[in-house]
């Protein structure tokens, strides 16, 4: 694996460097992330530009986005809550701060926090998130309180700014706001010194972009081929989410969300620029757990907010955390040897399949590498592209509701065809258990659907499984 964001001259030890940067940063890392739990502290409540995605809604535990939290934390409450959090989720690697509103936008609670957790916390790896227009700025702070992972969200590269206009009606810049083309400009013009100046200084930076239908959709090649550029290591291209209850401009506005059949056709253009990130969930503002589940109503202020630093820090207990890593690392050595190292980053068609010619296979997962939840209980699903030569990992897909609600809460209803739905065009279905009726009903989308694999490693059974159900006839008539 090579480094976009260092020299072709690059030595073997900086690669390590960035390869143990990463290995455990499940959003710079898509084998992390079923292994490993991030938390964002929602420390900064105010931002300097206004988005047409975005509503930043406080006090809200049941939408799972960006600018979404339950409550607003101090920069010490915040870091009482990562010991605690972090005792009871030993796996915690990762803690970022994103919001609600932007990191920058509220630099002295930004960097009090970071301070704070570089004191109480030093094991964790420390993120931001900024919309960049504050970035150039605080280089100096990001390099002093060792934040060596910083995601820029950039959305257009046109300088004109008729594209941004349409995204941003308008930005706080100078004390003053400034509206329409001139404050696209101006954000872009920001955006690119600032992620120059952390590519410069050997920050790992991650650049997300929101793919918009009919306003940056044909933008989102340009973008990636600048982050290329800009040496910029990961590229996350999200779909828009603006459903009216949002309460978004767009959401307002009838302007409808990206599908996942756009995003996938925006990630196979911009993947032949720069590596993409194509596991993330678009997570709250205070996400807490693995990327792909939320328990953030969890922990709760009262939980953590009155105890001690020092009955926090025997919570916290770092040398439980480290003999709790060493195990996970144990367990991914032994996962990448059953997997037989079948998957292939951003692989084109010919890298996966010899005849060109690949399927979409679905997988249900509740963490740690192997097939290992019912298809009753998935609310989402991971997608793979395989062929009989290799596969690659290329999104997942959420679902509102599972299929089956559990004992609790069953009222006799079974939402399928939402699932059908975001499963139209996959060709077969992994689970570690599924009854006669839901494939039944996924027989109709012709959805073949295979439990055999139950607790087997993931990526291992995609190949497997591929290989049986769509090329074995093929290989033994050439054979």
């Amino acid at each position: 694996m090579s480094c976009s964001c260092t020299s072709s001259s690059t030595n073997n030890t900086l690669q390590q460097d960035v390869m143990d940067k990463i290995n455990n940063h499940p959003c710079y890392s898509e084998g992390a992330h079923q292994h490993y739990a991030r938390i964002h502290l929602a420390v900064a409540p105010a931002c300097n530009i206004q988005c047409n995605y975005c509503n930043r809604k406080f006090d809200c535990s049941n939408e799972s986005r960006p600018g979404v939290t339950s409550s607003k934390l101090s920069p010490i409450d915040a870091v009482k809550k990562v010991l605690y959090v972090g005792g009871k989720i030993q796996q915690l690697s990762v803690v970022g701060i994103a919001g609600p509103g932007d990191a920058l936008a509220n630099p002295k609670k930004t960097f009090e926090t970071f301070k704070l957790l570089q004191e109480k916390a030093p094991d964790l790896k420390l993120c931001l998130s900024t919309n960049g227009l504050r970035l150039p700025e605080f280089i100096d702070e990001i390099v002093k309180y060792n934040i060596d992972h910083v995601t820029v969200t950039i959305n257009s590269v046109d300088e004109t700014g008729e594209i941004g206009s349409k995204i941003y009606p308008w930005i706080h810049w100078k004390h003053k706001k400034v509206f329409g083309k001139q404050a696209a400009k101006i954000l872009l013009k920001q955006q690119i010194e600032g992620i120059k100046m952390l590519t410069q200084k050997g920050i790992l930076v991650k650049a997300n972009s929101v793919l918009i239908p009919g306003v940056n959709d044909k933008e989102i090649a340009n973008v990636a081929k600048k982050l290329k550029e800009l040496n910029v290591f990961l590229h996350n291209i999200m779909p828009l989410l603006s459903k009216p209850e949002f309460g978004t401009y767009y959401g307002l506005n009838n302007q409808r969300s990206a599908t996942d059949q756009e995003v996938m056709q925006a990630q196979e253009v911009c993947g032949m620029d720069i590596k993409l990130m194509a596991h993330c969930r678009q997570c709250r503002a205070d996400a807490v757990g693995l990327i792909g589940e939320d328990k953030s109503n969890e922990y709760n202020n009262d939980i953590f907010k009155n105890k001690s630093w020092k009955e926090l820090e025997d919570i916290y207990n770092i040398k439980a955390r480290e003999q709790r890593h060493a195990l996970i690392e144990n367990w991914r050595k032994a996962l990448d040897s059953a997997n037989e190292r079948v998957k292939i980053e951003q692989a084109s068609k010919e890298q996966l399949s010899s005849n060109n010619k690949t399927k979409l296979i679905a997988v249900t997962s509740s963490s740690e590498g192997i097939i290992n939840l019912h298809f009753g209980s998935a609310t989402e699903f991971l997608i793979y592209e395989a062929g009989n030569k290799a596969i690659k990992f290329v999104m997942h897909r959420k679902v509102q509701n599972a299929y089956c609600k559990g004992p609790e809460d069953c009222d006799g209803s079974y939402p399928i065809e939402e699932i059908k739905q975001t499963l139209k065009d996959i060709d077969l279905l992994l689970t570690e258990k599924i009854g006669d009726c839901p494939q039944e009903e996924l027989r109709k989308i012709d959805l073949i659907t295979d439990d055999s694999y139950a607790l087997e490693p993931i990526e291992k059974s995609v190949f497997e499984a591929t290989k049986k159900h769509f090329f074995y006839e093929k290989e033994k008539e050439v054979n």
